[in-house]
């Protein structure tokens, strides 16, 4: 019960942490240039889902990959 605990925690972590990673990174875009003006609602709305959505998928991926690697030694 206390791997299923602990399992949770580093997933919320690293979930979190890519988000956040993903947010720092789209701020380097210029995205501006999409989005009318007078539209700032929108824009933070689309920069909140894409950083969620970079950084859920990132963090699955390393997890799975993580998981994965580990599972390697039951092949030999």
């Amino acid at each position: 019960m206390n791997f299923i605990g602990t399992q949770a925690v580093i997933s919320l972590f690293s979930h979190v942490f890519f988000i956040l990673l993903a947010f720092w990174g789209l701020k380097g875009l210029l995205i501006e240039k999409w989005i009318k003006k007078n539209h700032i609602a929108q824009a933070r709305v689309l920069y909140l889902f894409l950083s969620i959505t970079i950084g859920y998928t990132v963090s699955s991926f390393v997890l799975e990959f993580i998981l994965q690697s580990r599972n390697l030694i039951f092949l030999f």
